[in-house]
């Protein structure tokens, strides 16, 4: 069993690239109303709601189970990136490295896709990789989509 590892996804979205870029670059706090099953609350930490270097703490339901997740913020503008880099929380308990990266790529007509890469590096060999932390974060991608959509915003 690797010891560290990537995994990258691509969700497909109707919801456009724009849209879905400042949904996640900025508007977290929107997510407990949105998707609320997933996301029960975002706190801001440090910085704000639009700062590169804010630091943030999430408390989400994944498997059934109520964990948490501290990070801190990177954004690309230009490339449309919204990194989580883990600081604290369930997830670090068991990994010294825990990222996330969501980048929102335009599709040619409609839309777009969200592709997800997760970086990641186990404190213990026995840590089952963080298969399920992406599954968890393909429907997270998807149920935003349809508040994206049905918003407007």
């Amino acid at each position: 069993m690797a010891m560290s590892g990537t995994y990258v996804a691509e969700v497909p979205l109707k919801g456009s690239a724009e849209k879905h870029y400042k949904r996640w670059k900025s508007e977290n706090h929107l997510f407990p109303d949105a998707i609320g099953h997933h996301v029960q609350d975002v706190n801001m930490h440090h910085g704000d709601w639009e700062s590169h270097g804010s630091i943030r703490s999430w408390n989400y339901t994944c498997d059934g189970k109520q964990e948490s997740y501290k990070e801190k913020r990177e954004l690309d503008d230009a490339n449309m990136v919204v990194t989580l880099r883990g600081v604290e929380g369930t997830v670090m308990d068991q990994f010294k490295l825990y990222d996330i990266s969501f980048q929102f790529i335009p599709k040619s007509k409609e839309g777009c896709v969200c592709k997800i890469t997760i970086i990641w590096d186990k404190k213990k060999e026995d840590t089952p990789e963080p298969i399920h932390y992406m599954k968890f974060l393909k429907i997270l991608v998807a149920d935003m989509d349809d508040h994206v959509l049905k918003s407007g915003a």
